[in-house]
């Protein structure tokens, strides 16, 4: 036996026993004749007390250890003269009597601290390392419990939790496939699967009902904070389903998922954002709704002036920043550097002051009057007191740039408080979208999402109009699942191939096993799919999913711990019949 207890264990209650404890060493500190050491396991810390005065025989032992040094050792609990309140075991402590090292350590790159002098890339390298600390140790933990009470949610509502295959048949649409060379099967490849959508769908024919699964995903897309190559889902289907069942029920799981791991009760409905009002509104299909600072139209009353900027663009929206109109220049130049990013790619920004005495001060004063700027403030129900910040341009661009000065202007302004939660369902998705580069329509979610019963005709007459039976589940700006009900008439399915571009041999072949299936009475179904990794970043109160992922990759797909992608041997290439051509 190493250890009879483990170093989060002990208690005021358990003084005088003889205990053995086995951890990694946290801390050592040296006073005169005595020594503490600071044993740390998975459990906790406990504080150890060597006095070499009395115990000579082991002061050469003591006297080697360094931090993470791997020990064990035994003695008796002892009441704490200065306690710790800041740690479980801080009423106690342990008077050692004997040590063994059981293994020892290098200096580590980084301390093993809560506040670490270790930036992320160091970190990811040595992720083993990383692990002991307290904060990454906590999120792993929580990840655990999210997938345990999931897994009891869905367990106690008759969903099965039912495995699907990893190596499978690369389709199209959607991200990059990660693909897989084939040894029996020379020149052919598998994929790696994006989602299990063809083989939950088949599971409904199979007559499972009510399916899920938690489950890797990979796709080949460039990655972010809230992105990576291989990502976990909660993974669901159910037959004999409409859309507002799926709503309810998932709804539900959230509701107990926020009860069961923070204690916050989302007693309400959550409200539901058809996608043409969230795209006019706030300019993004994940609208964070905790604050308002909605769009406001203003080009029927900004235009036709002797602004050509304005008169150029196709829409001039503008925001309300409320209380705001004190400003400073420094301040609003800082907003304007802050559109013109790279990544947002707005040429400029114009402001509106709304003064508390009633007038106006703009960027744009010797193009429009006082007057113009009053009927602007009315348009967009801003007071005295408000700055109003506005974008133009092209439609889709000024909408997306315009979202993200509201994020920007919402922090800043102290309105995304993360203690607060605002779900709501985003619906009527567009079934398709157009792409003027190929000259053809890809399906906006899947090719098996079906559309809205109302629109059926339009799939003939105008297909862009079409909205799919399609949902996203949105908290605080962060998209947390998606789904939509299933097309589970084959008829329908092949119209909508065909929309699609696929001819009738392509459909076949690359569906052509869905589309079997469909000839054995496929019940009408539907489902959704939660990123896991992203809801456990929002329980954990962090952006970057990789806090709560064990080993993860950095923004190039590398995990610089394993040092991979990496070559592969001669050998293997030839068993493989690979040539490797590299991009000139």
């Amino acid at each position: 036996m190493y250890r009879s207890h483990t170093c989060g264990e002990l208690r005021i209650s358990d003084i005088g026993k003889k205990v053995m404890l086995c951890g990694w060493v946290k801390k050592v500190r040296k006073l005169g004749g005595m020594t503490f050491v600071d044993l740390r396991d998975r459990y906790g810390v406990t504080q150890l007390v060597f006095n070499l005065e009395t115990q000579s025989e082991l002061f050469d032992t003591v006297d080697k250890l360094g931090r993470e040094f791997v020990i064990q050792i035994e003695g008796n609990v002892a009441e704490r003269a200065s306690k710790n309140p800041n740690i479980s075991t801080g009423d106690i402590e342990i008077n050692a009597s004997s040590i063994t090292i059981l293994n020892e350590s290098k200096v580590p790159p980084f301390t093993i601290e809560d506040n670490t002098d270790g930036g992320e890339e160091l970190r990811m390298k040595y992720r083993y390392l990383d692990i002991r600390r307290e904060p990454i140790k906590k999120n792993l933990e929580l990840r655990h419990k999210l997938a345990i009470e999931t897994r009891k949610f869905l367990s106690e509502k008759s969903f099965l939790e039912v495995e699907t295959p990893i190596l499978i048949k690369s389709t199209p649409e959607g991200a990059r496939d990660f693909v897989v060379p084939s040894r029996m099967n020379q020149g052919q490849f598998y994929a790696l699967p994006q989602s299990p959508q063809s083989f939950k769908q088949l599971l409904m024919v199979a007559g499972i009902d009510r399916y899920f699964q938690i489950v890797k995903c990979f796709r080949d897309e460039d990655l972010r904070a809230d992105r990576q190559p291989e990502f976990t889902q909660i993974d669901c289907e159910m037959s004999f389903v409409q859309q507002e069942d799926v709503l309810n029920i998932f709804e539900e799981m959230i509701k107990y998922l926020f009860k069961t791991e923070k204690n916050i009760s989302l007693d309400f409905n959550f409200p539901r954002m058809p996608y043409e009002i969230a795209m006019r509104n706030y300019g993004s299909d994940k609208p964070d709704v905790r604050f308002d600072m909605k769009f406001n139209d203003i080009t029927s009353i900004a235009k036709n002036r002797d602004f050509v900027v304005f008169n150029d663009s196709e829409i001039i929206l503008a925001i309300v920043a409320k209380s705001c109109s004190e400003y400073s220049r420094k301040e609003l130049d800082s907003l304007t550097e802050f559109v013109k990013k790279p990544q947002i790619g707005a040429k400029g920004l114009v402001y509106v002051k709304y003064n508390t005495d009633g007038t106006f001060k703009s960027s744009i004063d010797k193009f429009y009057t006082q007057e113009d700027f009053k009927t602007w403030a009315d348009k967009c129900e801003a007071e005295p007191g408000d700055l109003m910040l506005i974008l133009s341009g092209e439609t889709a661009h000024t909408r997306k740039a315009l979202c993200e000065l509201r994020l920007e202007m919402g922090e800043r302004l102290g309105l995304r408080n993360p203690e607060i939660f605002a779900p709501l369902w985003v619906v009527d998705f567009p079934l398709l979208e157009w792409d003027e580069e190929t000259q053809r329509y890809y399906a906006m979610h899947h090719p098996f999402t079906s559309p809205k019963q109302e629109d059926l005709d339009l799939l003939i007459s105008d297909p862009s109009k079409v909205r799919a039976n399609a949902y996203d589940l949105v908290i605080n700006g962060v998209e947390l699942g998606g789904g939509s009900i299933r097309i589970h008439n084959k008829y329908l399915q092949n119209q909508l191939f065909r929309i699609l571009g696929f001819t009738e041999e392509e459909a076949q072949k690359q569906f052509g096993f869905l589309m079997g299936a469909f000839e054995f009475g496929a019940p009408p179904h539907g489902g959704i799919a939660f990123g896991f990794d992203r809801l456990c970043a929002m329980f954990g109160g962090q952006e970057s999913i990789r806090e709560f992922i064990a080993f993860p990759k950095n923004n190039k797909g590398r995990d610089l711990m394993a040092d991979s992608p990496s070559e592969i041997s001669e050998a293997q290439l030839d068993e493989l019949c690979l040539v490797i051509k590299l991009p000139k």
